[in-house]
């Protein structure tokens, strides 16, 4: 596989397969143009791991999570670590009926699974998160599809979770009443729909058993649903267990589209196109502000760190004239008592030991290539003076400055 170097690439081209094989590398001309406009509204450098926090955060305030041109570039920006995860699992399962292009599909269709599951703020990187979340997706999705593929609707039915049942019925689009319903006739199901002894065959499904069903649940509703409704017959309880049976195979094993499929009736017209574009600009702005404040926050904490080091290293008699002058608010006569010193060397003392915290400053901005002009230096001064106040007034409390 050609690794990609540059940003577009990363972020607008796509795995092409040629039968079991790897092909080339494709790009989307409209993903490929509006990177590279994003791209040219930023001016500093910026890093792949930078867009991908970008387009995350699209990702995010975008309404519909499977259906934005957001999607598409993070679909593409994962492609390696999707190839990856794919290559693992088929090497990994000899016996397994599907290929390469085959895993790769099932994996690249849970992008926004995979996004829904990631945290920037616990340190991995988008692409070091995927490849785990991939390679264990596509795992569940293979023997979920093996157990959709061999199962029988009324044998799917037994498998089946509650959790996952409720699922299917949530995204079927039920009330909370009739999902309710739902469950109790499953239950009622799976109660009498048994195999005669361990280790035999599930029985043959005929009109007996649908009425023994049907008996159970009219006499269960009474005390386990809130709105019991009216009995129902043995016909409506087989076709409401049929019926629940295509729900949860639709949701175990959906049917994948294509965002490049044409809209009907407009062969030329792709989905995509009609994706709404997204306000990038206010996100990109939003961004660089975020990482500015990032920026200035970790400069704080430095300074903060220098100047408590520097305080540190004052002997003990500058630091009790500060505690004085800052905690207790004392004037220099005041100190002068407290410490049976003068008052010049008072002053001459306190004088010095705030010469030292700012030439503590001063030198942690030309670290930092800040040229310390005449108003700059009176600026950190009285910065000095509120970070004292604060950090004494806050019983050691260090501030930020």
């Amino acid at each position: 596989m050609r690794p990609r170097q540059q940003l577009t690439e990363l972020f607008s081209t796509f795995l092409q397969f040629e039968a079991d094989h790897l092909d080339r590398w494709i790009t989307d001309g409209r993903l490929r143009r509006q990177m590279q406009q994003r791209l040219d509204q930023v001016k500093e450098p910026t890093s792949e791991k930078f867009w991908a926090l970008y387009w995350y955060r699209h990702w995010q305030q975008a309404e519909d999570l499977n259906a934005n041109r957001s999607t598409l570039h993070l679909s593409a920006y994962l492609q390696e670590p999707c190839y990856w995860a794919a290559q693992q699992t088929v090497r990994k399962f000899t016996d397994l009926q599907y290929r390469l292009p085959d895993c790769f599909q099932i994996a690249i269709a849970e992008v926004p699974a995979v996004l829904k599951g990631f945290n920037p703020d616990r340190g991995a990187s988008l692409k070091t998160f995927a490849g785990m979340a991939f390679s264990s997706t596509l795992r569940d999705a293979l023997r979920q599809r093996q157990v959709v593929d061999l199962s029988t609707d009324w044998s799917l039915l037994r498998r089946i979770s509650k959790k996952r049942l409720l699922e299917s019925l949530h995204q079927a689009g039920l009330t909370a009443t009739e999902i309710t319903q739902y469950q109790l006739v499953w239950l009622c199901f799976k109660t009498q729909y048994v195999p005669p002894a361990p280790h035999e065959k599930l029985p043959q499904l005929d009109a007996a058993l649908w009425e023994t069903v049907a008996q159970l649940y009219n006499r269960e509703r009474q005390s386990q649903l809130l709105t019991p409704g009216s009995a129902l017959p043995a016909a409506t309880i087989e076709r409401w267990v049929a019926q629940m049976a295509r729900w949860t195979r639709s949701f175990l094993y959906p049917n994948v589209g294509s965002l490049n499929a044409p809209q009907f009736g407009e062969e030329t017209i792709e989905f995509q196109d009609n994706l709404p574009d997204p306000d990038s600009d206010s996100l990109l702005s939003d961004l660089v502000a975020q990482e500015e404040l990032d920026d200035r926050s970790r400069q704080q904490m430095q300074l903060t760190q220098t100047l408590t080091q520097a305080l540190g290293k004052l002997d003990a008699q500058s630091q009790d004239i500060l505690r004085l002058y800052y905690q207790q608010g004392l004037t220099q006569q005041q100190i002068m008592r407290e410490m049976e010193m003068s008052q010049a060397s008072v002053s001459r003392r306190l004088s010095k030991a705030r010469e030292s915290l700012l030439t503590a400053i001063v030198q942690w901005s030309a670290a930092l290539n800040i040229t310390p002009t005449p108003a700059l230096i009176k600026d950190m001064s009285t910065a000095l003076d509120e970070w004292l106040n604060a950090r004494y007034q806050s019983n050691g409390l260090a501030p930020s400055i």
